[in-house]
Order: C-alpha cells, then structure tokens, then sequence
C-alpha cells in the first residue's frame, strides 16, 4: 500500500502552466487573410507555405509577430515607445499563447558606408578589445582600432571640482583608428574634369557640359563679366590661375552691369547645389551627370582599410586588425584558434565561437571588411542569424521568411541543421518557406491557399508533411515535382565573351556565356556568380540587368504607377467624361483634400509615436468625392485600383473600357506572375522576389538583347516556377538572350547551357568547374550541383 502511494505521488500531475502548449489565432483577417482561425505547436518547427500572394506573409508577420512585437512595446515607458515605430493591433478576433518573436527577415542591411559585416554582428568589437590588449606596439584602448572613432585633440581649462580645491587641467585626447583623409569610409570620392567641360572650347563656345550651365542665362552673364579670364579663349590655354579661378575660386563679390553678384569657382558651386543632395532625389539628367562626374578610388592614405596608420602598425602575431577584418572568416577562425594567450581566455572563446557559427551557417566566405550593403537579402538573413544562435534565451518564437533564398542546395541541409538546433533549445520556430528541402523537416505545416491575392486566405491544409504529400493541395500535388532534363537544348546563336574576370573571389575567369539561349549560372553560395555576371556584363545598351534591390519610390508608388500603368488609365477616364486627365491622379488636382491623396492621415504626437489612421473623408479612397462621380465601363477609379492585375486584365481587355496600352501592360506583370497583386497596392509592402518580378514586367517592353536575372525563383512557389519558366522561353523563343544566377534545380534543368562556379565558396571558388549542357552535368556528377541535380531529376 505504502508502495502505491508512493507511486501516486511520483505521478505526473499537469501543472496549469504546462497547459499552453499551443499559440491560438483565431478569426485573423489581416490584408487578404478570411477569417482563418488556426493552432501553432510551441516549440515545434511550422512551415507555413502556399503560392506567392496566399496570404504566408500577412498570417506570419501581419499578424502573429506584428501582435507580439506590439505587446512587447506596450510594456515599455510612454517615453522609450515614442522612440518606436506604432503598430496597430492586426485585424484579428483572439490571439493566445504568444510568446516574444524575433524576426528575421530579408530586408538589405542599411547601407551605410562604415556598416561592415564585422560591426554589424559585434565581431568588431571583439577584435578590437584582443588587439588593444596584445598588440604590439600597443597603441591604445579598443577605440583606437575603430575606424568609425576619430582621433580628437583639445586643449582649454577645465575646472575639476574635488572638495574645496579646484584642479585645472589643460588637454584632452583621444585616440580614434579612423583614418583621417577618408574618415572611415576606405574609398574617397574625386570629380573628373573631363565630365564638367570640353577643353578645347571657349566658355562662350560652350564648353561647360553641366546640366544648366549655360552661357545664354546668369551664368554667362557672371563668367563673362567677373573678368578672372577671358570667355573666348579655350580652357586648355588658360593659365594656372585662371584654371584655378574658374574651378576653385572661393566665393568673391563682383559687380557685373551694375548688379552686386557672388562669383565661385564651379567645384565648390556644383558641390553644394548637385553633389551634397540626396542622388535619388534629383532629376534624372543631374542624376546621370553625377554619377558620371563623380569618381569614387581608394583611398590612397589607408590603402581601403579604413584604419589610421597607428593602427595598422599595431599586431599580433605579424598580423595588424585591417589584415585580419580582410582575412576569409573560415581562415580568421583557424588563426584565432592558434593564439593560446590565457589573460584573455574568455575573450578568445567567445569570438572563435561566433566566427565558427559564420562558417557553420555558410558565410565563412566573407571577410569582416565586406560593407554591409553589398550582401544579399539571403546572405543579411544569415548574417542576422549569427546574433541569435549564441543567444541563451528559450521559449521565444522565431520568424524566418524564406531563409533558404540564395542557398544552393548545398547549403540548405546545413540551414535546415540551424532551425532544428533552434527549435531543440526551446523554441518556437515558423518558417515562410516554398522549398520541399526545408518543408520536409517540419514538425507541423500550414498550408495557405488555394490561390493568390482574393483567391487565397483560407488554409487548405495544417498537419504532418506526410498528410501534405497525401492531401490534394497545390502545395501537396506540386510537392514531389521533379523538372525533367531538357532532350534537346536550343543552339546559341553567339557569344558573350568574358575574358579575365577579376573581381571579388574570381581568378582571372574567361568564359563564353552563349547568346539567344537560357543560360543559368550556378555554385554554392559565395562562389562568385553575382561577381562574374554583374562584374563582367556592365549593364546598358542592349542589357537589362534586373535584380532584387528596392525599387526607388515613396508609399504613395504603387504598380500602376511605376510600371506607367496609369497614363493610360486616367487618360481613358478622362476621355469618357470629358475631364483633364491629372483629376485622375491621386498625386495631383484629383487627390483628396484632406489627406492629400495617401489615403491615410500620419498624425504625429510629439512625446509618442506617430498613428497613421485612415482619413475619413475618402475612406482610404485618396481621392476627392467629385472625381468618384465619373465613371468608366461603370467604375469610378479608385474601384479599378483596388482591381488585382487579373481583374483589371479583363476589364481593359474589352468591352466599353478596351484600352489597349493598360492592357498589354497588365498582361506583361501578368505573365510574371504577379496577377494576385492589386494595382493600387503602395510599393513599400511588397517581397523582394515581387519587386524583382516587377521590374521584368516592366523592363520587357525594353528593347533589351540581354536579359540577366538573379534569382527570380525568389518568393515563388512551385506551381508559379513553371509558369516563370514558360516566361523565361518566350523571351528566348523571341530573339532574346536570358542568363540567369540561380540554384533552384528546376530552372537548371530547364537551361539550355549551364555555367557552374566553385569548388567552394570565397577564396575556394572562383573558378568555371563546369561548362555544358545540364544533361552533360548530370551525367558527370563532377561537381557539388552536378550531384544536387542528378539526384532532384532522379537519375
């Protein structure tokens, strides 16, 4: 009897607070969400997948993490939340069991000149504290290895209050690393005269080529009267000081026809009017100029490192902190394991442990100098990722957004190994994913669907990857999809020959890309594609090189306006009502007062965040009430920009609304794939993979030889990979040469000839390893993605 209440004791009773196992959303109706109700296992790994546009993104991010980053906020002082962004509680009835999210996305890193890959994961700091603390001479505390510290020098009096003496002390110095001709930033930036006049010119011949420099207007007036030189003789026989007047004389008062005028020399004048100002913000003919008449070279004094010269003379071992921030990761970590040096032990630990977890995850390509702009928004998402997987915290939910983007397949089982490591600390992991490598590993998937934009929204399936494959979604009958190799590729009509190729990792690489063919160019991640296509192939006349970067435009861009979508359409309008045009612009005379045409009213709070809430006098509409009275193919306007380019496709296809430009421009975005988006949508909420697609659609219309894409399989899911692929043969079917980078095994099947970079990655790659036909490739298994894709077509 004793023995059984012992037992009894020793049985497990479920404690309450075992009891939240699970996270609740319940009637979400975020963007295109329709009232779905789901459960998410904590501590479980759940993929959420569906076609492009299911609505993946607005149940992940638009609603669970938005819900959790906000609560999270709430808790801090009304002070510290006015220093953060407001966000709105999502359109959700109950969410439960939440737990504090950390997202990882796909955002470029900023692109701030001194954002280096070292200091945006504290790897820097690490260093920086190893050097000032072994290296010889030793130069200073940390701070005089930063590159993003100056050195600063006072002098004065200083009053030091200590009881009832008082101290005066007369300097003050501080050691910085920064180098001080290009203040961090490793390059310096010169102007190349022969883009600001033609020398053999007088002025009054024109031999000023900058935008607005003329001699008819003011400035002919001031170059003509300030009597520093004379007009009509050409610029190369002027003497020193007259070059020296006219380029960099400091701001002089003349007279000139009895008006009191300044006169300056035309560096500092163009400096503050053109090259001071925000390049994206002029116009495009100053744009062009500047980005012609500025030359950006290394810097000469630091040689690029960044660093003073104090601080490069410093080392440890023979090697300086610029020579290691240059040095390969994966190398770096072997060095940094020989340093046996006990009074820094710790510091030795923690450092190794976050270089190895750079190898780990696939990064030991790059070097800690590398600035943070130029990575990839796969390779930011990993980057972001080191952070996390030293972090201690447990019982948090982690939010990944594709995270095999720009993974050769390769490289995914070693992503896969960092989610499940994430998940076995305790956590709650959920992952927007459309590739089977990563969705086979799931615990749990959701399953959105079935279509895109206002056909999607619903789950069509939550279970076991198994009840997937068995279930008859898109996901489900797509999943086990194996793209065939082709039986006969297309012949080349030419080549695009490359010889030499230098930059980043390449070593000396000559290739002939063919022409009028698909040609896909492939290796594991850091093997040096992006720097042999985008390094070799400059993009202009007759190349249209389209990649991932964000499209230039302000939340009030929407497609329709960046793809010139709207000239035709408010023309239409204002033909059959007999208007202007500009009334149908929500930018211009037809925009509603109140809100000024956004739609929405930011109102700032001065201590707090600022809210932006719909305006009520539109509704959201943007425009003014008189505009909505006019109608077409009984419409007004704003109901067409809230059309989906597939219903806006058949409305301009015929009927009393026919518009042949807008249609064929909707067909183009159509065709790659983004037929679910609406056209009003503001550009700022779109996925890289969908700003890539849209800038296709919109270059398509070019007269373009070559194409070159990166990576347009991003974001897509299986079902739309087809129909991509479709796109990408009508191009070359019509005369066009495509070359894409891509890894994903179904578009290297369907290449016509296949350039494989490696072996490896970084200082390992670089190299052709493969050149041929993909039938050639599987069939001689020789390299990483000959084996990868002989096993995916299954032979």
């Amino acid at each position: 009897m004793s023995m059984a209440t012992r037992t009894d004791t020793q049985s497990p009773v479920l404690h309450v607070a075992d009891s939240h196992d699970l996270i609740r959303v319940h009637g979400a109706r975020v963007n295109n969400l329709k009232d779905v109700s789901i459960e998410i296992p904590k501590r479980r790994l759940t993929v959420f997948t569906g076609v492009s546009g299911s609505g993946k993104s607005s149940l992940v991010f638009g609603t669970i993490a938005a819900e959790s980053q906000r609560l999270i906020n709430e808790t801090y002082s009304a002070f510290v939340q006015g220093f953060m962004p407001t966000l709105a509680r999502p359109e959700v009835d109950v969410l439960e069991g939440l737990t504090t999210a950390i997202l990882v996305d796909q955002q470029r890193m900023g692109a701030d000149p001194r954002s280096t890959v070292g200091t945006a994961t504290d790897t820097n700091a690490m260093l920086r504290i190893l050097f000032s603390r072994l290296g010889q001479p030793h130069i200073g505390p940390p701070s005089a290895y930063a590159f993003n510290v100056p050195s600063v020098r006072a002098s004065g009096a200083i009053t030091v209050e200590r009881g009832a003496k008082k101290a005066v002390k007369a300097t003050f110095n501080r050691t910085g690393g920064m180098c001080p001709r290009c203040e961090g930033r490793g390059t310096v930036s010169d102007i190349d005269l022969t883009q600001l006049y033609d020398d053999s010119k007088s002025l009054n011949e024109g031999a000023l080529t900058i935008p607005g420099y003329s001699m008819d207007g003011w400035y002919g007036r001031i170059f003509g009267g300030c009597g520093f030189f004379d007009p009509d003789k050409p610029i190369r026989k002027f003497t020193k000081k007259e070059l020296h007047d006219l380029l960099h004389k400091e701001p002089t008062k003349i007279k000139v026809d009895g008006i009191n005028l300044t006169y300056e020399g035309l560096i500092p004048k163009i400096q503050k009017s053109m090259l001071s100002k925000d390049i994206d913000a002029l116009q495009p003919h100053v744009r062009a100029f500047v980005e012609r008449a500025m030359t950006f070279t290394v810097c000469p004094e630091c040689d690029g490192t960044r660093l003073s010269e104090g601080a490069r003379s410093s080392k440890i071992e023979g090697l300086s902190i610029a020579d290691a921030c240059a040095t390969q990761i994966s190398d770096l970590a072997d060095w940094v394991r020989g340093l046996d040096e006990p009074s820094v032990a710790p510091l030795l630990g923690a450092l190794l442990g976050t270089l190895d977890s750079f190898v780990e995850i696939g990064l030991g390509y790059l070097s800690l100098d590398r600035p943070a702009g130029t990575l990839s928004g796969g390779e930011a998402q990993r980057v972001k990722m080191i952070r996390h997987l030293g972090s201690s915290l447990t019982d948090t939910t982690y939010v990944f957004d594709e995270p095999t983007a720009g993974l050769h397949p390769h490289d995914i089982q070693r992503m896969n190994d960092l989610l499940l490591r994430l998940r076995d600390k305790g956590n709650t992991v959920l992952v927007v994913e459309h590739k089977p490598e990563t969705i086979v590993i799931a615990d749990h998937v959701v399953d959105l669907g079935p279509g895109a934009g206002t056909a999607g929204g619903t789950v069509c399936f939550e279970g076991t990857v198994e009840g997937l494959r068995a279930g008859g979604t898109i996901t489900g009958r797509h999943f086990d999809d194996r793209a065939a190799v082709k039986e006969t590729v297309r012949k080349p009509t030419g080549t695009l020959e490359i010889r030499g190729a230098t930059a980043n990792n390449l070593k000396g690489v000559d290739v002939d890309i063919p022409l009028g063919v698909l040609a896909v160019v492939t290796g594991v991640a850091g093997s040096g594609k992006s720097s042999l296509v985008h390094g070799s192939i400059p993009a202009g006349e007759g190349v249209v090189s389209v990649d991932q970067g964000t499209i230039r435009g302000s939340r009030r861009s929407n497609p329709a306006t960046y793809t010139g979508l709207l000239d035709p359409i408010r023309k239409a309008f204002a033909k059959a009502n007999g208007v202007k045009p500009a009334l149908f612009s929500a930018n211009s005379e037809g925009a509603c007062p109140t809100c000024n045409g956004a739609g929405v009213i930011y109102t700032d709070l001065a201590m707090m965040a600022g809210v932006a809430s719909t305006c009520e006098e539109c509704e959201g509409k943007r425009f003014q009430a008189a505009v909505l009275d006019h109608h077409l193919g009984g419409r007004d306007i704003s109901e067409v920009l809230a059309m989906s380019v597939t219903e806006a496709e058949e409305f301009f296809g015929a009927g009393e609304a026919h518009t042949p430009a807008a249609h064929r421009i909707l067909g183009r975005l159509a065709d790659v794939g983004l037929g679910y988006l609406t056209i009003g949508q503001p550009l700022t909420t779109l996925s890289g993979g969908e700003r890539q697609r849209l800038k296709l659609a919109t270059h398509m219309a070019e007269k373009g030889g070559v194409y070159i894409l990166d990576e347009p399989t991003t974001g897509l899911h299986l079902a739309d990979v087809e129909q991509l692929l479709g796109l990408l043969d009508r191009l070359v079917d019509s005369g066009k040469s495509v070359i894409v980078i891509e890894h994903h095994q179904a578009v290297m099947a369907h290449a016509d000839w296949i350039i494989d970079l490696g072996p490896g990655a970084g200082h390992d790659g670089g190299r052709i390893v493969f050149e041929g036909t993909p039938a050639d490739l599987v069939a001689a298994r020789s390299t990483l993605t000959g084996e990868h894709l002989a096993a995916y077509v299954g032979t």
